[in-house]
């Protein structure tokens, strides 16, 4: 049987918990106590052992786990010339990361936001690499996540050189280019799916995390559009046949998160202007609000809906019953056919993980897999 295209009815978000041996690696790697070169070794042994992980499950949607990041956006974004990383988004109640004691205390973690230095530069392809050895080492379809382009966004006015942007049109100009070079790239790699992990359209649906984009001089209520151009910018010149997703994410750091608030501040924006072809969507919990907003989903359309309603937080596993409840109760605003089921996001967004082991991570995957198959008749 040939693969169907993805979105595929079982996907997932990408990310998946590194084995021990590399998570200590990577901790001595960036203590200066292992070379890259034994590192880069460890990685390639371990991302053909995750690549079977996954066909093992059953997904046809394969990434290298992000086995060689220490966090979903940070690695690459530094990877472009003229940006840095600048520390986290200063929001009441949160704490940093990677604080051992946020767990105990119950507290969402703050944001990491970036600031844009010099003029944005793409030097050099950034996941080129690491998406060919994965298409190399696999027959279904290699899926390369990166992060959103609305990332680059955080910080306002004050967080961009005055020297290199005195007008803030010439940034998003350049930050579209940055992105069209490397999808390019990827295309030329053979890349047919391309992922764009997104937290800013999320965090605009929290009153307290859209109130950091107020005090940076924007106006919450015009950042969905300002957003969707963006991304619509970015990949309009994506190779031909290159799928392209986004996934909204409320934050995934060890387990813990940043924010909270259903959809219905972006839905109408996010559903009708953004021009990708798949949305992965988190619906874990409670905090991710009702299917309401789903109502502005394009009616006749061909995308496709990636519910996100397997925790990658917690041990617990979901039954099948509960499940396909959602799903029911999701394909009211959405029809059946274009829906799909996922992991709400991925299991290590940053390169420690989330508090669950091994055997739950495949537990959870298999059941994705499971309950597409039941509900759609195939897991493609």
């Amino acid at each position: 049987m040939a693969e169907r295209g993805p979105a595929f009815r079982a996907d997932h978000v990408g990310s998946l918990l590194r084995v021990p041996e590399l998570r200590a690696a990577h901790e001595k790697a960036l203590q200066g106590q292992l070379g890259a070169a034994a590192l880069h070794e460890l990685q390639n042994r371990c991302i053909r052992d995750v690549i079977r992980f996954q066909e093992s499950v059953g997904l046809h949607a394969i990434t290298d786990g992000e086995y060689r990041r220490s966090s979903f956006h940070a690695d690459f974004i530094e990877k472009l010339g003229g940006a840095r990383a600048a520390g986290r988004l200063d929001v009441e109640g949160t704490v940093s990361g990677f604080d051992d004691n946020k767990a105990r205390e119950g507290k969402p973690f703050a944001p990491r936001a970036f600031t844009i230095v010099g003029k944005l530069r793409h030097g050099q392809p950034i996941e080129v690499e690491n998406f060919s050895f994965v298409k190399a080492n696999t027959q279904r379809t290699a899926k390369q996540a990166i992060p959103s382009p609305t990332m680059l966004l955080r910080g306002g006015r004050a967080a961009v050189s005055y020297e290199a942007y005195p007008d803030l049109e010439e940034l998003y100009a350049d930050i579209a280019e940055v992105y069209r070079e490397e999808l390019k790239q990827l295309g030329e790699a053979g890349c047919r799916y391309v992922q764009l992990d997104d937290t800013n359209f999320a965090f605009l649906c929290d009153p307290k995390l859209a109130d950091t984009f107020r005090r940076d001089g924007y106006e919450p209520d015009e950042m969905p559009e300002r957003f969707a151009n963006l991304v619509n910018s970015a990949i309009a010149e994506r190779p031909a046949g290159m799928v392209a997703a986004i996934h909204l994410c409320r934050g995934n750091s060890m387990g813990q998160w940043a924010a909270r608030g259903g959809y219905e501040p972006v839905a109408e924006a996010l559903l009708n202007k953004v021009d990708v072809d798949a949305y992965f969507l988190e619906y874990d919990d409670e905090r991710s609000g009702g299917f309401e907003p789903l109502r502005f989903f394009p009616r006749h359309s061909r995308k496709r809906i990636v519910l996100g309603l397997v925790s990658t937080k917690v041990p617990a596993l979901e039954s099948k019953d509960a499940l396909k409840r959602r799903i029911e109760a999701a394909a009211k605003f959405v029809p059946l056919e274009n829906l799909c089921l996922s992991p709400q996001c991925g299991f290590a967004s940053t390169f420690r993980g989330n508090p669950i082991s091994e055997e739950v991570q495949r537990r959870k995957l298999e059941r994705v897999v499971e309950v597409a198959t039941e509900v759609w008749g195939s897991a493609q």
